[in-house]
């Protein structure tokens, strides 16, 4: 809890203190480190702040309230106290998905106003962020909060829209000028804006916790906030879905003295930097589990999208969702040494009842022979049979499960928010760990509970045909900027678009083998899967190796080429080797890579998988090469429409 009695202690060591009254319409500034980024704040009807960037105004006469049904937090603000301040940390977050250590540095500035509030800004080098602060005794009532920022004329902003707050937040992006986004229908966070001086704006928010998501809207400053009412009673529709049947007048009921969720900008004219971000974790709270040892990052063989159906010499065993398949997949992750396998939707006799298995699975056969493989089980389960089975945690530990995957929440209202903290601390009390399916995207709660590993909130893989290299282009640069994501890559059968005919058991994804291969690389998860068929992954053994070689936590990333919507090529490095994945939209391209960023006096040995000769017309085609590098070499590498580049260094 942040509360003023905590932080004046710090302020006063690191900040300039000013008790007296301050008259409304004083102007104030607060610049990043670097001087680069600025923020104006003109304290006047409302608190009113604009952004520039090298003393150039790029958001102007932004605002923000804060909406209870007793008071109105920001309206005819008075401000009674203004505290300056700077803070330099590292952070070493325990589930490390870009750099094993993050440097925090930011100047603040702390504004106390009559009516026992605050606002307190921060300044990065490569963003902004603000949050009211509130110091009232008892709950209060949030009717609504407001977040407007103007954008300049003829921005454009990459979006995934949705027309109600029912989404699993898997829409294709729209790119659309702020003037042509149509009334009726909102954004899901995150969202992009391009300038027309080609800045970069991405907005979203952190620290999201006992409070709803927000999505937005637009308006004539550009977009402003909406939020899903609070809901009151629900009756059932099914073993996986709620109907809400009464609201609130109010978006939450919360503690009266509390930090609200950051609402942050990450603001850059290098596209790289929107890869290499780390505002989210930066903004979040810090780990609540005291000893994380036991949570184990890593990959996981799926059955779902292939449909448990492995075939050949090998398999001579009906397969399906039974015992002998299970222990098939379980043997493929043993031979390829991943560590995990997922029975989704089948394992249990009913989805209602997480404590009876299907007998024709023998659950507790699989978990006895997972251990002498050392390859542990995750299991399937709806969010709505998880709220009506909490105690299923404690059962799911005592069988020798590891974690859990949750689906189709669909919302994300203050009750639903609260239903990912209450599995999340839940799940850990058992050491468990958590991936969240038809899920809203990260926003902090990965870092105060490390064992939620991943969030889907993605059109990934399940998409089928829907889910094209045009449309995940953008990922790298707008989803995975705030946080790890569920995609599901692995595809062994690949086809180019207008081709493109598959569904399970034979499913296939879009793009070629050599950009599936590179997804592996760029898209970070917690929990990786390995969507694909073992009969596929056994066929194409140099693949495989390749994949399953590849770590899902890093030390070091660097985007060494990145052209929003058009190509990203991002290396990433475990201990003393590095790996490097690339991947295009639906046109060819051709790019330098600099391997600058390798050690002085190193030769290193890559092994490289590119797109083949034929891979704009048959996306199958890739070759396989070696060949050394050393600091400062730089090659050109061609990738194939919807193409791809993978290499591991070593």
């Amino acid at each position: 809890m942040f509360c003023f009695k905590k932080i004046i202690p710090f302020f006063i060591v690191l900040c300039v203190f000013c008790p007296q009254a301050v008259l409304r319409g004083q102007v104030l500034e607060l610049s990043s480190p670097d001087k680069s980024l600025k923020i104006t704040l003109d304290i006047a009807d409302s608190v009113f702040y604009t952004v520039s960037v090298d003393n150039e105004a790029l958001l102007q006469n932004n605002f923000m309230l804060l909406k209870l049904n007793d008071q109105v937090m920001g309206e005819r603000p008075k401000l009674v106290r203004k505290k300056f301040g700077t803070s330099y940390k590292k952070i070493k977050p325990y589930v490390a998905l870009k750099y094993a250590e993050v440097t925090d540095h930011y100047n603040s500035l702390l504004l106390q106003f009559r009516g026992n509030y605050a606002i307190e800004f921060r300044a990065y080098d490569d963003g902004v962020a603000y949050r009211f602060i509130t110091d009232r005794n008892g709950e209060l009532e949030v009717v609504d909060e407001d977040f407007a920022i103007h954008f300049p004329e003829n921005t454009l902003v990459h979006l995934q829209q949705t027309g109600s707050f029912k989404t699993a937040y898997e829409e294709p992006y729209t790119h659309i000028r702020l003037d042509q986004w149509a009334s009726g229908h909102m954004s899901v966070l995150p969202l992009l804006a391009q300038t027309k001086d080609l800045y970069r704006v991405l907005l979203s928010e952190a620290d999201v916790l006992d409070y709803p998501a927000m999505f937005l809207k637009s308006s004539a400053l550009g977009v402003r906030s909406v939020f899903p009412k609070q809901p009151l009673q629900f009756e059932d529709e099914n073993d996986r879905s709620v109907k809400i049947v009464q609201e609130a007048e109010y978006i939450a009921k919360t503690t009266g003295k509390r930090n609200f969720p950051w609402r942050y900008m990450v603001i850059v004219k290098d596209d790289a930097k929107l890869i290499e971000n780390t505002m989210t974790l930066k903004l979040s709270s810090a780990s609540e589990i005291v000893d994380p040892t036991w949570i184990k990052p890593g990959q996981v063989s799926w059955e779902w999208w292939n449909d448990a159906s492995p075939y050949g010499e090998d398999v001579n065993f009906v397969s399906g969702y039974n015992l002998d398949t299970y222990k098939y997949y379980i043997d493929f992750a043993a031979n390829f040494g991943i560590p995990y396998i997922i029975m989704d939707e089948g394992w249990a006799k009913n989805t209602e009842d997480p404590y009876t298995p299907n007998p024709t699975v023998d659950l507790y056969e699989l978990i006895r022979y997972g251990k002498t493989k050392n390859v542990d089980i995750i299991l399937w389960l709806t969010w709505l049979t998880v709220e009506k089975n909490m105690g299923l945690f404690k059962t799911f530990s005592e069988w020798g499960i590891k974690g859990v995957k949750i689906d189709f929440m669909d919302r994300s209202d203050q009750w639903m928010v609260n239903f990912y903290e209450r599995v999340a601390k839940e799940a850990a009390q058992h050491k468990l760990f958590v991936d969240f399916h038809g899920s809203f995207k990260p926003a902090g709660l990965e870092y105060k509970y490390p064992n939620v590993l991943s969030y889907e909130g993605v059109r990934g893989m399940e998409q089928m045909g829907g889910c094209t290299p045009a449309n995940s282009i953008y990922l790298p640069f707008i989803r995975n900027a705030v946080g790890p994501m569920d995609y599901t890559p692995g595809a062994m059968i690949s086809m180019q678009p207008e081709v493109y005919s598959a569904q399970r058991p034979n499913a296939a994804s879009i793009g070629t083998r050599a950009y599936q291969m590179a997804l592996f690389v760029i898209f970070e998860s917690g929990l990786q899967m390995l969507a694909d068929n073992p009969t596929l992954y056994y066929r194409n053994e140099d693949c495989t190796q390749f994949i399953t070689s590849v770590p899902t936590t890093w030390e070091e990333t660097k985007a060494l080429v990145a052209k929003l919507g058009e190509v990203a090529v991002v290396a990433k490095r475990k201990g003393q080797k590095w790996f490097v994945g690339g991947m295009t939209n639906n046109m060819e391209t051709e790019v330098n890579i600099d391997f600058s960023f390798l050690d002085s006096g190193r030769e290193y040995m890559m092994t490289y998988f590119e797109d083949g000769i034929n891979a704009n017309r048959q996306a199958m085609d890739y070759r396989k090469k070696s060949r050394t590098v050393r600091k400062g070499d730089k090659i050109v590498v061609k990738m194939a429409r919807n193409g791809g580049w993978a290499a591991v260094l070593e």
